[in-house]
């Protein structure tokens, strides 16, 4: 929690904005994420498709989340086989 205290106080102090404002901006940026990791995990579990899944959060976003999703496969396979 102090770091967090911290984070806000220097944010607010080095953007000159008042801690309320970077408080907003900091949840709308959390929002933003959980979002965007909720709909790359539906189309990683095959519930959305992929193109849904670029209209929504990007061509970016997605193929990062593929190449993630690939190595952990990857990992898991090597893991499997010692």
């Amino acid at each position: 929690m102090e770091n967090t205290l911290t984070y806000l106080g220097t944010l607010a102090r080095e953007t000159r904005k008042p801690e309320s404002e970077v408080m907003t901006m900091a949840f709308q940026v959390g929002v933003r994420q959980l979002w965007r990791e909720h709909i790359l995990g539906r189309y990683l579990r095959r519930q959305i498709s992929r193109d849904e899944a670029i209209q929504t959060v990007g061509i970016d976003w997605v193929e990062l989340a593929e190449r993630q999703h690939a190595a952990m496969l990857e990992d898991l396979e090597w893991a499997m086989a010692t």
